[in-house]
């Protein structure tokens, strides 16, 4: 009997973690024309052991439960040690009985200057400001943690955008670009402040009811999925009455889009008219691919 007590303890040590991120962080510096690029290596296994292993929130997961996500970081000047770049951030989550993974966010930050010295530590800190690449990785990873959380439970991510909060709250006296509200409509400031803000809770209610209401039905019942997640995309146009062609929509839809023209495309039928003229009006940037939803 102890043997076998030993043998279950070892396998939960061996499959559960407090490592909440499955991440690829890939650095790309095609365009700087190094003659050395150790440094880009470097700061790539750098930045992959920082995500996967900092313990983003105490919590212990199984492999399985992890977030798979990445975050592409595009370098396009060096200048000592500051560069000049933009990251891709994206995330995906499981749909319940299936093997598809549905994508949650698809963010491209075009602000994203900071210092780094081969070799230096990263570490975060939630009450300093350490750097500004330690600062946009933990920030990123925290938006992330939340909006995965919110699909699963109405706000569940709540404690995990707070933090992302605190974040830019602690960097906005860094001088760098992207945390303070002068800084453009389409920034970190504006997307963890709207996500937090009450007249833009609507979108978290459509994560949650879109996945969990939706697509984790498919395998239990497609056409009541279909007209839940036909729901879902209403209660978004509740921000588009209040702010017509939002940041968070277009963040949205920069995710769903493709996802929801395949949904409504195939399987069994639910009405659509209502469905592509309520998309037209909340999403009209993407008008070319409403019109290829059939039937």
């Amino acid at each position: 009997m102890h043997k076998i007590f030993t043998l279950i303890a070892m396998l939960a040590f061996i499959t559960v973690n407090a490592q909440q991120l499955n991440c690829t962080v890939v650095v790309n510096a095609d365009r700087v024309g190094a003659t050395n690029n150790q440094i880009f290596k470097t700061l790539e296994t750098s930045l992959n052991d920082f995500v996967n292993r900092t313990d983003w929130s105490g919590e212990a997961v199984s492999q399985n439960e992890k977030i798979n996500c990445s975050m592409f970081i595009n370098i396009t000047e060096m200048n000592g040690n500051q560069f000049t770049a933009s990251i891709q951030v994206q995330s995906a989550r499981p749909v319940y009985n299936s093997t598809y993974s549905s994508p949650i966010l698809n963010f491209n930050d075009l602000n994203f200057n900071f210092s780094y010295t081969e070799f230096q530590n990263l570490n975060y800190n939630p009450t300093a400001f350490e750097s500004n690449l330690v600062s946009v990785i933990s920030f990123y990873s925290f938006v992330m943690l939340g909006m995965d959380a919110d699909t699963f439970s109405p706000g569940g991510g709540s404690g995990y955008l707070d933090m992302a909060r605190e974040i830019m709250i602690v960097a906005q006296q860094s001088g760098f670009k992207g945390w303070n509200q002068a800084d453009g409509n389409q920034t970190r400031y504006f997307l963890i402040t709207d996500m937090l803000s009450q007249t833009f809770y609507p979108f978290r209610d459509a994560m949650y009811q879109y996945h969990f209401a939706g697509l984790d039905m498919m395998a239990q019942d497609l056409t009541a999925a279909k007209e839940n997640i036909k729901n879902s995309l209403v209660v978004l146009s509740e921000i588009n009455n209040v702010r017509p062609n939002s940041f968070l929509s277009r963040v949205f839809f920069d995710a769903k889009s493709d996802e929801i023209v395949s949904i409504f495309s195939g399987g069994p039928s639910v009405p659509i008219t209502d469905l592509v003229d309520n998309l037209n009006r909340i999403s009209p940037l993407n008008s070319s691919k409403w019109s290829q939803i059939r039937f």
